[in-house]
């Protein structure tokens, strides 16, 4: 099949169009950080549930204020005691604790003495009503707590946790299976034969899944054979929601890629993009799940992964996952042949980009000290020193 090479921009919206979200699931609340929420949440409660000190103090009703004040006991954190305050009395009282019936305000303890079992206050500025939670001032039962599209934040499950709520539906993340491809591939500890290079593709794409919280990823390591990786890409297509293959995408006698989609029922959507590196990537799908095919040199995978795979994890995430887009002073000039899209490895600091020595795809030296690419887009063939450039942010 030969497909026709596309720009960037048609190759992500392509994406865009084929990769849809997860089938939610229900986790525990501890397990869902960084998730989107699925379904609108109300709270089973009043947060908080009863009238609550804020503050450690004196329990008293404001209306005895000014007359004389015995204290009558105390209440704790925690204390289920129910004992309505008596009349002209207060009670001592610690953060969290419940007000007693009868009282409506908390005197804090700084401001405040006891003689002879007498409580004096010395706050003039005391309103009724200070340092007490009313029922429901967090949340009411029955409200919106949380709504469908949400990210889960500490704070967010730490909110639902603080409702009871210990389960939550969410989109998940999706279950990763890498296929690396190669002859020449040696693993790191093995000694290096001549003709071989050591494999670090896995180690990349593992890292960056996992920056992602993805943790359910199985690896596969392939010689280029169109029968093992044929059956590979089988399984992996039974047991993940997305397949990463990295090599072979070109069109050589040992690039088997192409052809094991097809041997595998993948539809390839996209054969080739119009930039540099990168450019043989392949992407296709199967029953909806999607198959990226990246070329096989370290610099080009970790392109190609941060500026498609990336959005489209988010998309089965139901989140928006793209690299964040900045205009920038370039500092050093830069000159291309061809009309690709160069992704250049980079640094930036404040509003000022420079570019970085090491620019080919088998190159990694230079990508481990960048924190940005510098996007050239095909119509443009120079920029000056002092021009502003469209600049993607590396997480």
């Amino acid at each position: 099949m030969m497909l026709q090479m596309i720009p960037v921009k048609q190759a992500k919206q392509l994406i865009g169009e084929q990769v849809s979200a997860l089938t939610p699931v229900e986790v525990s609340c501890k397990d869902a950080i960084g998730l989107v929420i699925a379904e609108d949440i109300f709270a089973p409660y009043n947060i908080p549930a009863y009238p609550q000190s804020s503050m450690d103090g004196y329990a008293l009703a404001f209306a005895s204020v000014g007359s004389d004040i015995e204290i009558a006991g105390e209440m704790a954190a925690g204390s289920n005691k129910q004992i309505p305050l008596p009349e002209g009395s207060a009670v001592r009282i610690f953060t969290g604790a419940a007000v007693p019936e009868g009282a409506d305000t908390v005197l804090v303890q700084e401001k405040a003495s006891v003689e002879s079992g007498r409580l004096i206050i010395n706050d003039a500025q005391l309103k009724k009503g200070d340092n007490v939670r009313p029922v429901g001032s967090e949340i009411r039962v029955g409200e919106l707590a949380m709504g469908s599209g949400e990210i889960l934040s500490a704070a967010a499950i730490g909110f639902l946790a603080g409702m009871g709520i210990d389960r939550v539906k969410v989109f998940p993340t999706p279950r990763v299976s890498i296929i690396v491809t190669g002859n020449e591939l040696q693993q790191p500890g093995l000694p290096l034969g001549y003709g071989q290079v050591f494999e670090s593709n896995s180690f990349t794409l593992i890292s960056a899944l996992k920056q992602l919280s993805i943790e359910e990823i199985e690896l596969h390591r392939a010689p280029d054979d169109g029968f093992i990786l044929k059956t590979l890409l089988n399984d992996a297509l039974e047991r993940s929601d997305l397949v990463i293959m990295t090599g072979g995408v070109s069109v050589g006698d040992y690039d088997f890629t192409l052809k094991t989609f097809e041997a595998c029922g993948v539809t390839p959507v996209f054969h080739k993009i119009r930039q540099k590196p990168g450019k043989p990537i392949l992407f296709g799908s199967k029953a909806g799940k999607p198959v990226f095919g990246l070329p096989g040199n370290p610099a080009s995978v970790l392109t190609c992964f941060f500026e498609y795979v990336y959005s489209a994890i988010g998309k089965m995430m139901n989140k928006t996952l793209e690299l964040n887009s900045e205009r920038m002073t370039m500092m050093t000039p830069y000159q291309k042949a061809g009309t690709l899209t160069h992704f250049l490895k980079a640094v930036y600091s404040g509003w000022e980009v420079r570019l970085m020595s090491g620019q080919e795809s088998y190159k990694l030296n230079s990508f481990a000290r960048a924190n940005c690419l510098i996007v050239i887009p095909e119509e443009t063939s120079f920029v000056n020193e002092g021009d502003d450039v469209e600049v993607h942010i590396l997480p």
